[in-house]
């Protein structure tokens, strides 16, 4: 590893600056598009669950009692895993590329046919935390690693394989350093800051860090930003026809962060087919993560 590189979580405002790696997609393909699903539903918060409150990042209005249950927006994250992840899946397959669970464990143990489809399709299981709300960068270090392990267990019983990649909703200062501390995570996405992964020190070892993006993310659906499918077609397409040409001398990365229950609606589903048929005709790889990740190693081995 370079002399000097940050650790863990030191600021890193160089980065490859004008030192970019010439990666080497498979096919010469001029960049990789990574579909990531964020499933998360029935490991938010909620009532039934005894968290004493209501989740709030739904598709409706605040709902400012909390000490009653919000019926609506429980109903909106049932959306996700009754329709549209399964939508979502049906059109990977029809177009043979292959995405990433960001996954909560809780999740999964709720719907035993998304699991079976993510074996049976080959997509990869990553780890979303136990329960999606209990990411809390204020709890203690052991309780954190605890549910870290929680977390293992309970993919790797669902889905048939342990996840070897993390993303956190709100990663503390402790978290990378607990997942090389537990073993078998070959990189996490807990970043946003670049178009490549790189490497970073973590107690004495060298780990990976495949950076995740809220930019092209269908939560603009419903934080602002997109308006229309088309707004999302207009923006994603023009990425990809930029980095595709960027792609000829400097092949880089582009992820589409996507839930059932936003993108999983059909006419926002339609927007990612067409987005989808835009990056094949340009030739773009649509890896998961881990490949990108075992990509990576082979061709910039941590030094």
């Amino acid at each position: 590893m370079p002399e000097g590189e940050p650790t863990g979580h030191d600021r890193d405002f160089i980065g490859y600056g004008r030192n970019v790696p010439q990666v080497k997609w498979p096919g010469d393909a001029p960049l990789a598009i990574s579909l990531v699903i964020n499933y998360e539903t029935g490991a938010e918060y909620s009532h039934p669950d005894g968290d004493g409150r209501n989740e709030a990042i739904g598709e409706l209005p605040g709902w400012p009692d909390q000490s009653q249950r919000n019926l609506q927006v429980e109903s909106v994250y049932e959306y996700d895993s009754r329709a549209g992840t399964f939508r979502l899946l049906r059109m990977f397959d029809t177009y043979g590329v292959k995405c990433t669970f960001f996954a909560a464990a809780r999740a999964l143990e709720r719907n035993p046919d998304v699991c079976a489809w993510i074996r049976e399709a080959g997509h990869e299981p990553c780890s979303h935390g136990w329960r999606w709300n209990d990411e809390d960068p204020t709890i203690s270090r052991e309780e954190e690693s605890k549910r870290i392990r929680l977390a293992i267990e309970s993919i790797t019983k669902t889905c048939g394989e342990r996840p070897v990649g993390w993303f956190s909703r709100r990663e503390s200062v402790n978290t990378r350093e607990l997942l090389v501390q537990e073993g078998g995570f070959i990189y996490d996405s807990n970043a946003y800051n670049d178009d490549l992964p790189y490497y970073v020190n973590v107690s004495g070892k060298p780990f990976l860090v495949i950076p995740y993006s809220l930019v092209y993310n269908d939560a603009k659906f419903f934080f602002g930003g997109f308006s229309s499918p088309s707004d999302f077609v207009d923006y994603c397409c023009r990425a990809i026809d930029y980095l595709a040409e960027e792609g000829t001398t400097r092949p880089s990365m582009l992820t589409l962060g996507l839930h059932g229950r936003w993108m999983g609606q059909a006419g926002r589903a339609s927007a990612l087919r067409e987005v989808i048929e835009h990056g094949l005709a340009k030739r773009a790889w649509f890896p998961r993560r881990v490949d990108i990740a075992k990509t990576w190693m082979e061709q910039f081995p941590p030094k």
